[in-house]
Order: C-alpha cells, then sequence, then structure tokens
C-alpha cells in the first residue's frame, strides 16, 4: 500500500455549539478516487477546506506531502484581476504544465476562453474554476459538487476524465449515478467522525445500514449491561469495598457512554397535503412553438399530459427546457399552436434558482407566510415548529434568517413550504440540486407516490430512472434545433429507444443507397438466417450470465464483511480484482446478447 500523500488525523472543529467535526479522518494515496458523503450540515465542505488549507482545525493532525500539488474547486472562484476566462484558467497551470489543457477544458465544458468573466453567469463561473483546477493534472484534486449547473452531456464527459486522470480525487456531490461510475472508496462523515470503506459508492447504502444496526445492537447490549450491574449493587452479596468501587466506576462510566451516545440524525418525514383532484386531462398541447430572433427553441411540438403522469424534461444547458416548461405550464405564451390547461389544477413550483426566498425573512414567517405560529396542512392546524422538525430544522431556528442557511435546508425549506399546501400539479426545476441523499431519497419517494401531475427538469440520471413515466428529449442532443420527442420511460430507456432509432434511420439510409436491381434480387432471394455460431452464442449467453452472475454474487458476500479489508487487505484487493473482470465479462456478454436477440428480431420480422 502507497504511503499517504495527505492525511487528516482525529480533526476537531467547532463554532461555538455542537462540535460539527470530532474526530474526523481522511487519508488520500495516489490514485485514490474517493466519495466524501454525509447529511447537509455533517461538516463535508469544510473537511474538503481543511484539507485544501482553507479552512484550519481547532486539533489533530494535517499532513500533505511537500511535493503534492492540490487544486480546490471554488464554489465562488475570484476573477479579479482576469480579462477573459482563458486567462483566469490559465493562471492555475504550473511551470511545466501544458496551456493546450485548458483550451481543451473550456471547450469541453461550454466556454470558449474569451468571455467577460464579469459577465458570467453562475454556472459559467462553476465551469471557469473546473477547467481552471482540472488544467494542471494536480496530485490530489478537491471537487465540491462539481456537477452543479452542467448539464447531462458534460456530466458523462466529466464522468470520462475523472475515470481516467492520474490526480488523486475527493468528491462531494448530490448525483448518484455520478459517484457510483467515479469513485472507487468512500468516506462516511456521520455525526463528527469519518468512516471509509474501500469500495465505491455503490455500496455505501448497504454499508451505512449495517453500520447503523450494529451500532444499534451495541447500544442495546449496553444497555442490558447497565441493568445487570444496577442489580448487582442493589441486591448482590456485599464484596471487598474495593471491589465495589471498581464496578461501581464502571457503571458510571457505562451510564455516562450510554447516555452521551448520539444516535444518527432522523429522516425527513413529510406527505403530500392532500389537494382536489384535478381533471383527467391535464395540458394539451397542439403545434406549439417558440423562437428567440432566428434561433428556434421549439419547432411545433405536441403533447397530451394526463392525470398522474410524471414527465421529466432533460437536454444541453441552453437547449429550452425551461422554455418548454413554461409554455406547457402557462407561464408563457407559445408563438404559434395552443396550450390549454385542465380543470381543478392546484399548482406549485420548486424553482432552481430559490428564487421565491427572500433571504431576509426567517423560516417560520416564510413557512406560515407571515400568519403567526401555525399553518394548516392537511386541514389540521400545526404548530410551525413542529412540522420544522419533519424536516430536521431545529426549533430555535424558527426566528433565523433565511440568509444563514446552506443550499441544501434552502432546498429543504422550499420543499417543506411545498408540501404543506394543496397541489395537484408539481413542477420542480433542478430539484435535486444541493439535496443530500437522504432527502433525496424522500423526494424520490414523494414524486413516484404523488397522486396528482408531475413535470420534472433534471439532470440527475438515477432520479430520473427511479421517478418518471416519460421523458422529453432534443430530437438532435448535441446541437439542439428546436425539435423535441416524448420517449416512453425514464432517462436509460430514453437512451436505449434513442439508439435504436438511430440504427433504424442508417440501416433505412443504407438500403435507400443500394440500386433498385439489387433490392428486387435481395427481396427475392430466400430469407436470412443466424449462422450457427450466432445462433450458439444466443442460446448458451445466457448460460454463461448466469454462471458470471453467480460468481459476482459469492465475492460480494464475501466482501460483505466489513473488517475483511483490515483483518487480509491482500484477499480483499484480488476479490475486487476478480470483481471488476467478472463484471466487464458480463457486460460484453449482455451487450452480445442484446445486439444478437436484435438480429433475431429483425430476421424473423
Amino acid at each position: 500500500m502507497a504511503p499517504p500523500i495527505l492525511k487528516l488525523d482525529d480533526i476537531f472543529l467547532s463554532f461555538g455549539g455542537a462540535p460539527l467535526l470530532a474526530g474526523a479522518g481522511l487519508q488520500i494515496e495516489p490514485g485514490d478516487k474517493i466519495c466524501l458523503v454525509g447529511r447537509n450540515g455533517s461538516g463535508k465542505s469544510t473537511l474538503l477546506k481543511i484539507a485544501a488549507g482553507l479552512v484550519e482545525a481547532q486539533s489533530g493532525e494535517v499532513f500533505r506531502h511537500p511535493s503534492s500539488t492540490v487544486r480546490y474547486l471554488e464554489q465562488a472562484p475570484d476573477f479579479a484581476g482576469f480579462n477573459t476566462v482563458q486567462a483566469y484558467a490559465e493562471a492555475g497551470l504550473g511551470p511545466g504544465d501544458d496551456p493546450y489543457r485548458v483550451t481543451y477544458l473550456l471547450s469541453h465544458l461550454g466556454l470558449s476562453g474569451d468571455e467577460d468573466p464579469r459577465m458570467l453567469s453562475g454556472g459559467e463561473s462553476r465551469r471557469a474554476a473546473l477547467a481552471r483546477v482540472m488544467a494542471p493534472e494536480p496530485d490530489i484534486l478537491l471537487l465540491d459538487e462539481p456537477t452543479n449547473h452542467l448539464d447531462l452531456p458534460t456530466i458523462e464527459w466529466l464522468e470520462g476524465e475523472l475515470q481516467k486522470t492520474r490526480s488523486a480525487l475527493v468528491l462531494i456531490s448530490h448525483d448518484r449515478r455520478f459517484l457510483e461510475k467515479v469513485s472507487t472508496a468512500t468516506v462516511w462523515l456521520d455525526r463528527g467522525t469519518s468512516r471509509r470503506l474501500d469500495r465505491g459508492f455503490a455500496h455505501f447504502e448497504t454499508w451505512r445500514d449495517q453500520v447503523l444496526e450494529a451500532e444499534e445492537l451495541e447500544q442495546h447490549k449496553l444497555g442490558k449491561s447497565i441493568e445487570r450491574e444496577e442489580h448487582w449493587l442493589r441486591y448482590g452479596v456485599t464484596a471487598r469495598r474495593k471491589r465495589n468501587m471498581r464496578r461501581l466506576g464502571e457503571l458510571q462510566t457505562m451510564r455516562s457512554n450510554y447516555r452521551g451516545h448520539k444516535g444518527p440524525q432522523g429522516t425527513v418525514q413529510a406527505t403530500v397535503s392532500d389537494a382536489q383532484e384535478s381533471g383527467k386531462l391535464v395540458i394539451e398541447a397542439d403545434k406549439i412553438t417558440k423562437s428567440f430572433g432566428e434561433r428556434a427553441i421549439v419547432t411545433p411540438f405536441s403533447i397530451r399530459v394526463h392525470r398522474g403522469d410524471c414527465i421529466g424534461l432533460v437536454g444541453p444547458n441552453g437547449a429550452g427546457k425551461t422554455t418548454l416548461l413554461k409554455m406547457l405550464t402557462g407561464q408563457l405564451s407559445p408563438d404559434s399552436g395552443i396550450v390549454k390547461l385542465g380543470t381543478n389544477l392546484e399548482l406549485a413550483t420548486l424553482d432552481q434558482k430559490r428564487e421565491d426566498l427572500d433571504p431576509e425573512d426567517t423560516l417560520a414567517n416564510y413557512l406560515t407566510d407571515g400568519r403567526g405560529e401555525n399553518l394548516l396542512v392537511n386541514g389540521e392546524q400545526r404548530h410551525v415548529t413542529g412540522y420544522m422538525k419533519e424536516f430536521l430544522f431545529q426549533p430555535e431556528q424558527a426566528r433565523t434568517p433565511i440568509r444563514n442557511l446552506s443550499g441544501g435546508e434552502r432546498a429543504r425549506l422550499m420543499l417543506a413550504r411545498i408540501l404543506s399546501r394543496p397541489t395537484n400539479l408539481l413542477i420542480l426545476d433542478e430539484p435535486t440540486n444541493d439535496l443530500d441523499i437522504e432527502t433525496l431519497d424522500l423526494l424520490q419517494e414523494i414524486v413516484a407516490g404523488f397522486p396528482g401531475t408531475v413535470i420534472l427538469v433534471s439532470h440527475d440520471r438515477d432520479f430520473l430512472d427511479r421517478t418518471v413515466t416519460s421523458t422529453i428529449a432534443p430530437a438532435v442532443p448535441d446541437a439542439p434545433d428546436g425539435r423535441w420527442i416524448e420517449y416512453a420511460g425514464g432517462y436509460s430507456d430514453m437512451l436505449v429507444q434513442r439508439k435504436g432509432a438511430l440504427e433504424e434511420r442508417k440501416r433505412a439510409e443504407k438500403a435507400a443507397e443500394k440500386p433498385k436491381t439489387q433490392q428486387a434480387t435481395a427481396s427475392s432471394s430466400s430469407k436470412v438466417k443466424l449462422s450457427f455460431k450466432q445462433k450458439f452464442a444466443l442460446e448458451n449467453l445466457p448460460k454463461e450470465m448466469a454462471k458470471a452472475e453467480a460468481e459476482i454474487a459469492k465475492r460480494e458476500q464475501v466482501m460483505a464483511d466489513p473488517n475483511l479489508f483490515t483483518r487480509d487487505p491482500a484477499a480483499f484487493n484480488r476479490l475486487a480484482g476478480e470483481m471488476e473482470k467478472l463484471r466487464a465479462s458480463l457486460t460484453d456478454m449482455e451487450e452480445e446478447w442484446l445486439e444478437l436477440e436484435m438480429l433475431r428480431e429483425e430476421l424473423e420480422g
């Protein structure tokens, strides 16, 4: 095992109240790709800033290898003194770094480099900062929410860049799919301390649940031990005084540990307020169009949205997702065509810019609309502090100005307000931004079980796959031209259908290029069949795939032991290598079988 190039050990930091970090640690070795996970407010960003040298811990040890270079992705880049984005990004390069890397990164991040930094939007500023920290290919790259404000094609490109980079990575992100694809290790920051799993994010939630179950069992055992010791003190045979004092001291220690145990933070508990049922047809758009100048944003597009539908809108930044959403909900008139809204609609919106929030307003005032201490939820009067607790806000935060909240807390607050009001049409514009994984789970459950209708814009592929019933995307993903297509299912389903349509179009173009005589000969010839080799593979591949899946399951069972790596790191690494090869082989077999099955269906008509 290589020595660490950066190590934080027993880090303590408090801002006056309960400690934010109390014994937290982080160890980075060359080639590590670590995802740092934890609840909003658990101290993830602070720990990353300590690693970057931007925040000083009150106690604990910080070691950085003297020759290692560290780059940290700034949330609010400082462009002072730079006339262009290119100049800002190049300022991050070292003496021996390749300046072409800046041009390459900026172009893939949707920037030319000639932009005036003072005129950049928040999303463009984040992209410029990403180019600056990635260009030098440092030894350690610390990225806090790198996918925020990136569209799906750019997120997928970034995944590929980070997978092949030589830099060691520490990532904070709410994007599950992104973490699963990039990370190879997980550090969980929980109640001020950290735990490490030497496996990627895909295995985190199972491991976390096992840790919490074991912790709960230990607390139960400790409680029983205290009961036994108290019984002995009251009714046991009197022993030597020295022994009694020792046992009494042990009992006091156990009581202190039991009382001082801080359980895991609760989960958000919420349900949607009931609203009057809308009409069966919620939205009908017929051949709607929209252009800005000569640029077509929406060419004739038609859709019927029914009660109970959950529709996702995806596409590159600037493709026109928000414009199309506003037309469908009646907030923006189309240039031509008609939009009809159904009856009894009660609309609620979660906007990605959080524009509904007044930073000087207090949490209680925002939730109650300034109507005192109570609000009406599902026809029942609720005190605002009790309702806030369901969304993990403390009663003392009721009078706190909204400006003091983190991005995730603001999203949670808006969610609390939306869910307290009757609604049957939910509009969510980038709802997953800044949410922690547990709150994301709740939002997913709410959307999936919502009795009304949902239209959402998102770049979160996992969230889309788990919630939407259909996906609207540009017909040409790389160069949107105003044409939009509705696909059945989630994001992954859309990709499969789009690939199938592309292959079908290519086949049709190929067929059109053949001379008519050649087409006539082909049609009069006997029906083409699968070769013996193809037929054999089609029949036997499922058996081989089942064998591979069984081998993977065997190794997963062994590696589920959280102590395996500590006890036998060589065995753990061997199993991890075997798993990687088996998964790659399984993927190849699945793709081969799918291609053969599609060919068979095509030949058989």
